[in-house]
């Protein structure tokens, strides 16, 4: 196989010596990798029996550690939207949930065993794990970094067929997990474990389309929905210096969204702002999981500019056809990023000090926590504490 581009460092503030470091002491893994497991081993974990169970503590099998694979014991897993979508079959028409459901895709965790031909981690090592675990690592997208597209199909972190054990794969809300070392991000020293987490989901996703649309400094950007992803749309675009404006139908968030760095907060329901703003923005990003009448929004972009949605999965609410000619505007998607992108986003937050607002719960509040997601009642990730639960 070619090989693959090199990373892109997190920006000037990054210095790139931690990271050579990192490669260098990863080629000594092989003598420090613990033994491993020589066989399909089984570990708690938390997962739905059906659309209308809770999530209960169930055994699940991992297969055994390969020569290129990393084993983890979770630390942290973040609870994504698209986990309670998962868990609740909702998106059962495009993509029905295969039960039992593991989900996670927010994970970070200590290295405690490395396969032999393992280079990038050594035992004691934190690694992260986001929505993918496999890809086929030979298309034109794969080779391009970009596994999330994978000409063939990638192996997402949970519901997806398993090559190695039958079954579907199942994700971080697990004590421990088995994972090729290419899919495990590197996780900065000194960095906040538990806030990093929604990084590998939340970050990346919203990371990904500043990237491709080439957000600059000084351009507006539109964030609709202040959730997990959405407030670190928000967080990110800052960063990059642009022009942000926050878009929800909370009243209750408008002084959130400036205590994180929004030029501008508006309910979506107040029509004169709406008609103010129309034609002022380079680029919105939808986080909102569900449908929602999307043309007030498109009115909202400049010629030329584009609606990328994030968020909302199954059928949409779709734009008026004349409106979005005469306006050469763009309604575009975009799923995460790929592991080279994931990587970036983790370092470049990591040497800018952005990480997520979480709100750490045990295991046993996780079905709390989704009814939460849903009415709206975080502030902004929920993150499972699976050190607590070794601790009790």
């Amino acid at each position: 196989m070619p090989e693959r581009r090199k990373l892109l460092l997190a920006g000037a503030g990054l210095a790139a010596a931690p990271l050579l470091a990192g490669m260098a002491t990863g080629v000594r893994a092989q003598q420090a990798a613990a033994p491993v497991e020589t066989g399909p081993f089984s570990v708690r974990a938390y997962g739905a029996s059906s659309a209308a169970s809770a999530l209960e503590a169930r055994q699940i099998q991992r297969r055994a550690v390969g020569p290129k694979d990393v084993l983890i014991d979770v630390l942290y897993s973040g609870i994504c939207h698209s986990d309670i979508h998962t868990v609740r079959d909702e998106w059962r028409q495009t993509l029905p949930t295969r039960f039992p459901s593991v989900p996670g895709h927010e994970i970070v965790g200590r290295v405690t065993a490395v396969g032999s031909a393992v280079t990038k981690f050594k035992v004691g090592d934190i690694g992260g794990v986001g929505c993918m675990v496999d890809s086929c690592g030979t298309c034109e997208n794969c080779l391009a970094d970009r596994e999330q597209n994978c000409l063939k199909g990638a192996t997402f972190t949970y519901g997806s067929p398993d090559p190695a054990l039958g079954g579907f794969t199942f994700g971080g809300y697990s004590e421990r997990m088995v994972v090729a070392e290419h899919f495990v991000i590197r996780i900065p020293p000194g960095a906040d474990l538990a806030a990093t987490a929604p990084l590998l989901c939340a970050g990346v996703t919203t990371f990904s389309p500043m990237q491709h649309w080439r957000l600059e400094p000084g351009q507006r950007v539109g964030v609709i929905g202040l959730g997990g992803l959405g407030h670190m749309a928000v967080k990110l675009a800052v960063a990059r210096r642009a022009e942000v404006t926050v878009f929800t139908t909370s009243p209750g968030k408008i002084a959130d969204a400036q205590r994180l760095g929004a030029r501008e907060a508006v309910l979506s329901s107040d029509a004169e702002a709406m008609k103010r703003l129309a034609n002022r923005f380079d680029l919105l990003i939808s986080t909102v999981p569900h449908a929602y009448p999307m043309q007030p929004f498109m009115d909202l972009l400049k010629l030329d500019a584009t609606l990328v949605n994030v968020g909302a999965l199954n059928d949409l609410e779709g734009p008026n056809g004349m409106a979005l000619a005469f306006g050469r505007k763009s309604l575009a998607g975009s799923v995460i990023g790929g592991i080279a992108e994931t990587q970036e986003v983790v370092d470049y937050c990591a040497a800018r000090n952005i990480k997520a607002d979480i709100e750490l719960i045990r295991p046993d509040q996780i079905n709390q926590a989704m009814d939460r997601v849903v009415s709206k009642d975080i502030r902004y990730r929920f993150v499972i504490d699976f050190t607590a639960e070794r601790q009790g």
